[in-house]
């Protein structure tokens, strides 16, 4: 059996140098470790890294010719539906393209996506159902039964 849990996030870049000047420009801070192949960022217990796209394809011993939808996104979860609002303005300020405008979601909430420049999805979302801690995790309730 494996943990349930996710310890590392890497993105496949174009250009390592100029994806790490975009998540600095959103406030990431990157972490000590020197590279010039790969970045990371702590993300509150989960570690993003940025690392090259045809490097990482190789690693996994897989193409690097995906392009459009990749049937994945980033979250990061909010306190309100003006604190989306004013994230996903910013996230357009440092580069960003705005993908989805925040809207009234069928779950209940308030949410938009934008993307990074290697067009990696990131939703900004207020959830009303999962209320965040102290921290900004949100915590799910426990398993039934």
């Amino acid at each position: 059996m494996l943990p349930a849990r996710i310890n590392l996030v890497t993105l496949g870049v174009a250009d390592v140098a100029g994806s790490r000047r975009f998540y600095e420009r959103l406030g990431f801070v990157a972490s000590g470790f020197e590279s010039e192949d790969v970045v990371f960022f702590d993300m509150n217990g989960t570690i993003l890294g940025l690392y090259g796209r045809r490097p990482l394809a190789e690693d996994a011993g897989v193409s690097d010719s995906g392009e459009g939808f990749r049937a994945v996104s980033l979250a990061i979860n909010l306190e309100s539906k003006e604190a989306v609002d004013r994230a996903l303005a910013f996230a357009e300020t440092c580069g960003g393209k705005l993908v989805q405008p925040a809207r009234e979601v069928f779950w209940g909430g308030y949410s938009g996506y934008f993307a990074d420049p290697d067009g990696h999805l990131w939703e900004i979302a207020y959830n009303p159902i999962f209320k965040l801690d102290e921290n900004g995790r949100m915590p799910l309730p426990p398993p039934t039964g």
